[in-house]
């Protein structure tokens, strides 16, 4: 299938559904606190984006039950919402989409919750870190296979280890389009396609400490790494507008 090159009046649709899930982000990050549950932060979230005029598109999206994934500790990606509470040390992963007049936006985050290790804060560091870096690597004609080795060699150089089978992937008019963007080089550097002006996609480090093997939990959707450790996650909806990245879920 090939990548969709979106036309200006479509990226701008795409980046009012991309600031209302910045805006939501932000709204979690300054209210989450020790003692709420995951249910509570899911609510929080469901309510605030749709007060701001969107659908939250991850709910019911494959059959997921929440609108905002939190992944709290080990849990990397796709934690459901449950009334399991925060505390202080935890850390806690926010993934949100929203659907708005038919286009989508897509973002995560990872945060501290009260005073946390130094350890993991280098966790949530190097996830922030790759994406910014990986963002700011983006170049017109190189190919996105090149972008995965940036964000792999990040991820490494900092002493950790990029999940793997899950990936960054465009998006549009449907919340998954390609092309899928791992955060490690697979196959060939020189081969696949390239970034073109007009695309849109997501980029997503996913930070695992000693292995990269996925384990998916009982309730069929939380992802952790096999070797039992605590992850981290950050993403951002981007745009290639005159041969530039232009973050779309940033305030």
């Amino acid at each position: 299938m090939a990548i969709v090159l979106r036309k200006p009046q479509e990226i701008t649709k795409l980046k009012k559904a991309g600031n209302i899930v910045a805006q939501t982000l932000q709204y979690l990050q300054d209210n989450v606190s020790e003692g709420m549950s995951l249910k509570e932060i899911d609510s929080m979230g469901d309510s605030y984006l749709r007060n701001l005029g969107a659908i939250p598109s991850f709910k019911g999206l494959y059959g997921f039950t929440g609108s905002v994934c939190t992944s709290l500790n080990e849990a990397i990606i796709h934690g459901t919402p449950t009334d399991v509470k925060i505390k202080n040390g935890d850390i806690l992963g926010l993934d949100i989409g929203s659907k708005l007049d038919g286009y989508y936006g897509d973002a995560a985050i990872t945060m501290a919750i009260g005073e946390i290790s130094s350890r993991d804060q280098e966790l949530i560091d190097c996830s922030k870190d790759a994406l910014y870096h990986a963002i700011d690597s983006i170049k017109v004609g190189m190919r996105f296979k090149e972008l995965a080795k940036i964000l792999e060699d990040f991820i490494v150089g900092r002493g950790f280890i990029p999940l793997r089978d899950f990936c960054g992937h465009g998006i549009g008019v449907k919340p998954h389009e390609e092309p899928n963007i791992p955060n490690y080089l697979e196959g060939k550097i020189n081969q696949g396609p390239k970034i073109k002006n007009g695309m849109v996609f997501c980029l997503e480090p996913m930070v695992c400490q000693k292995s990269g093997i996925p384990v998916i939990l009982d309730d069929k959707w939380t992802v952790v790494s096999e070797d039992g450790l605590r992850t981290s996650h950050y993403e951002h909806q981007v745009a290639i507008v005159n041969n530039k990245a232009v973050i779309l879920t940033q305030l």
